[in-house]
């Protein structure tokens, strides 16, 4: 376990300031409209952007979702002063809509998405998202719940550990690693990440580790996602969020590689063009784009947010907001 420091001294929110202020229109437009504003933090953490725009907007209610039952006690405690603004649920991102309706609102005015794996689970040592010290090999991020990293490096085959490898980790050396996974597992079964580390160092060549960072990196990345299903979530998240979004109302997501930014950016491309046959005379209603980018492409963090916090050094940001609703069921 980390040392117990205040939730506040050890999460620093990526790109804080730039994800409020492109939700901080349709908060304030909620607010002059209804008295109140609705936004889900889809990926809670340990509170930091919540408690910020919590902070900001006194007519605000925040939807705290979070996987990590420990994540969501951390963020309970920060949030206290904001308790009767605040609804924090155990539940994966996909679920958002359900847990807004089970809520009993009608619809949000804005959601946050910060992908991937947290500060909390890289600093909780034991958790064994990390290949620089050794640890149980786990990597859920709900630990009541699911297969461990341990149970796919010891019963994948191996080419079910080429796939993913090479898919999930972009890694070039897939093939290698797998058959190095495959031969050691027969010895003795992987436990830590210890271990997985120094099967993959005999393989990847010194050279490219000078290169291309950590010989580990890609490898441990595969398996995070292989064991949080993280890419098959967000495929569902994304569309879960929009089906609930108020008109006027915006989807900010950041995302950390170019898998989960490929994803992103293909949603929000679909729902900001014409569903117009090719050809069609006259563009319908229901063909209107219902989402503008608020975002040029990809925006990455300036050299003082990375210093602020220097995992924000690989975020991409991307932003929407809905100019029209679905109309007969018309899409997102």
């Amino acid at each position: 376990m980390s040392e117990e420091r205040p939730t506040e001294d050890r999460h620093v929110p990526v790109l804080r300031d730039r994800c409020i202020n492109l939700l901080a229109p349709s908060i304030e437009r909620a607010v002059a409209e209804n008295g109140r504003a609705v936004v889900v933090d889809a990926t809670l953490g340990m509170g930091g952007h919540t408690e910020a725009m919590l902070t900001r907007f006194p007519q605000l209610h925040v939807i705290g979702i979070d996987r990590d039952r420990q994540a969501l006690a951390l963020a309970g405690e920060r949030l206290a002063p904001f308790e009767d603004r605040t609804d924090l649920v155990h539940a994966v991102y996909d679920e958002i809509a359900d847990v807004v309706t089970d809520l009993g609102f009608d619809g949000i005015d804005g959601a946050l998405f910060d992908l991937g794996v947290s500060s909390l689970q890289l600093d909780e040592r034991e958790r064994g998202f990390a290949y620089s010290y050794d640890a149980p090999l786990d990597m859920r991020m709900d630990v009541s719940r699911g297969r461990t990293a341990a149970d796919i490096v010891n019963t994948y085959t191996e080419a079910q550990l080429v796939a993913i490898i090479r898919k999930w980790g972009e890694e070039k050396f897939a093939g290698r690693i797998a058959s190095a996974i495959v031969s050691t597992r027969a010895t003795k079964p992987f436990t830590t990440t210890g271990e997985l580390v120094d099967a993959i160092r005999t393989v990847v060549p010194a050279g490219a580790a000078r290169t291309g960072g950590h010989p580990a990196k890609r490898t441990f990345q595969a398996l995070r996602i292989e064991v949080n299903e993280e890419l098959d979530v967000l495929e569902r998240a994304i569309p879960a969020s929009l089906s609930v979004l108020n008109l006027g109302g915006r989807v900010v997501v950041m995302s950390y590689h170019s898998l989960e930014d490929k994803i992103v950016k293909g949603i929000f491309a679909a729902g900001s063009r014409s569903s117009a046959p090719k050809g069609f005379p006259v563009e319908l209603e229901q063909h209107k784009a219902q989402l503008v980018r608020l975002t040029k492409g990809t925006e990455v963090p300036t050299d003082e947010e990375i210093a602020e916090n220097p995992r924000a050094a690989s975020a991409k940001l991307r932003a929407v907001e809905r100019v029209r609703m679905p109309i007969d069921g018309a899409g997102s």
